[in-house]
């Protein structure tokens, strides 16, 4: 979307004036907003240092420029970053949604079964292994093992 005043350059600031009722809303790149609001912000910055009151300053992410109010608004933080800028925001969120700031984590089910069967083919393939070169004590320990994997498989012990 271009500039309402200039149309050439792509919005970037979008000011709402309320006079008396009647709502007046622009959309401007950061030029034009100098250029038309410049001096009325910088006739705000007098009454507030006339005043002797700083402008509230907020706080943002140094690498997306979120701030908390875009994260109390929208729920999302914009990268990784937001979260060591506003840790101290927002672990309170976090102990009253997860009621603890630890991942413990879960056993996995697709991957670690995945895992599990590559194990049981290896095994497998040296019990044949073992049982040709006549290794019977190692035969066994290995068919231990592949009982104890099919067990938790869920496959009991077909084969």
């Amino acid at each position: 979307m271009l500039c309402q005043y200039c149309k050439k350059n792509p919005v970037t600031v979008s000011y709402t004036e309320n006079i008396n009722g009647k709502k007046s809303e622009f959309r401007l790149c950061s030029e034009c907003y100098l250029k038309i609001c410049g001096e009325a912000d910088e006739k705000l910055k007098d009454v507030f240092s006339f005043f002797d009151m700083p402008k509230r300053r907020v706080k943002s992410c140094a690498v997306c420029g979120t701030t908390y109010a875009d994260y109390e608004r929208t729920g999302l933080l914009g990268c990784a970053s937001c979260y060591d800028m506003f840790k101290d925001e927002l672990i309170p969120s976090v102990l009253k949604i997860q009621g603890k700031t630890e991942h413990i984590g879960k056993r996995g089910g697709k991957q670690d079964d995945l895992l599990l069967n590559v194990k049981l083919k290896n095994l497998q393939g040296r019990l044949e292994q073992a049982l040709r070169d006549k290794r019977f004590g190692e035969a066994d320990a290995l068919n231990r093992q592949i009982a104890g994997i099919k067990k938790t498989l869920g496959g009991g012990g077909n084969g």
